[in-house]
């Protein structure tokens, strides 16, 4: 895995030919589940994919997960969501940079560059609006963790296509 700037990762996706662009996936990294949203085809819209397990014994599982993502999907870059704060580093932030460390250690997602995307209170927002719905805590959560990957993906997708000066509604 190889780390790049976020506008540069969108920027070499739009250079490459048509047959060949690629997918971009949104993590939203917990401690107990990280949350996937998938791009769509134009790399303009985010929808909820899926919540993974995590825990600190199945990386191996979750590297195989996103090995067959990244061929079901078309998938060339992840978007991993961070919580910025310019001031100092969060303990959050320390342990989604070494979730991210132990994926690339594997080895085994070479191809995938990725970048990472301010992710404050997305999963708060989510949690806000299913609070009237009144769901089961566990289902709530898997539903928060997926939605805040939305979230996470849909703030880089219309960052980078106003950068490039994409319209609003192609």
């Amino acid at each position: 895995m190889k780390y790049v700037k976020p506008l540069s990762l969108f920027q070499d996706l739009v250079k490459t030919r048509a047959l060949e662009k690629g997918r971009l996936l949104g993590l939203d990294v917990g401690d107990k589940y990280v949350g996937l949203a998938v791009s769509d085809d134009k790399n303009e819209i985010a929808a909820p994919l899926s919540v993974l397990v995590r825990t600190k014994t199945n990386i191996d599982l979750m590297v195989s997960d996103f090995q067959c993502l990244i061929s079901e999907l078309s998938l060339v870059g992840f978007i991993v969501g961070l919580p910025f704060d310019r001031r100092r580093s969060t303990p959050d932030s320390v342990q989604i940079k070494v979730f991210v460390d132990d994926l690339g250690k594997s080895g085994k997602l070479g191809g995938v560059k990725y970048t990472y995307w301010n992710e404050c209170f997305t999963s708060k927002n989510v949690e806000l609006l299913l609070k009237p719905l009144k769901l089961h805590p566990v289902e709530a959560k898997t539903i928060v963790d997926k939605f805040a990957a939305v979230g996470i993906l849909q703030g880089y997708l219309d960052y980078v296509n106003r950068k490039e000066g994409k319209p609003a509604d192609s």
